[in-house]
């Protein structure tokens, strides 16, 4: 088992240095390259969300990225303490966001690619969205 925790500013910046955090920690484990590019998209819009709608590109917030390694598979959470979250589920719809230029599928990215994502969330105490992947053993097409 491997654990990293990481705290860093709400700033736009910082989503590259999340997305890398996650590459590498999930390069010790059996995932695909496929399975690693999906790990990194789902923590890019996480980090993203607790940066533009949590924090509201505020640059003073703190975002607190935490990954666990196991033999089964790997465990993220990211967590804010921005303006929340008013109704989870309504957040979590295809294409729904608050800001007109945004296109409102960072949930649905997480959840596609996540083999499981929790969502909590207080107004004015923030936000926290935990995911899990699966290593899975992948099946070459000429098997088939």
């Amino acid at each position: 088992m491997n654990r990293v925790e990481m705290r860093f500013l709400s700033l736009a910046d910082n989503v590259g240095l999340a997305r890398i955090a996650a590459a590498a920690l999930a390069g010790q484990a059996n995932f695909s390259i496929h399975d690693i590019e999906e790990i990194k998209v789902a923590v890019s819009e996480a980090v993203s969300n607790a940066v533009i709608h949590g924090y509201e590109n505020r640059p003073d917030g703190w975002v607190e990225l935490t990954m666990e390694l196991d033999e089964s598979g790997m465990t993220i959470l990211v967590e804010d303490w921005g303006v929340g979250i008013a109704d989870v589920e309504k957040a979590r719809e295809p294409a729904y966001s608050k800001d007109p230029d945004r296109m409102g599928l960072g949930f649905v990215f997480m959840e596609s690619f996540m083999h499981g994502l929790e969502v909590e969330s207080t107004l004015g105490q923030g936000t926290q969205v935990r995911m899990r992947r699966f290593v899975t053993l992948s099946v070459s097409r000429d098997a088939q």
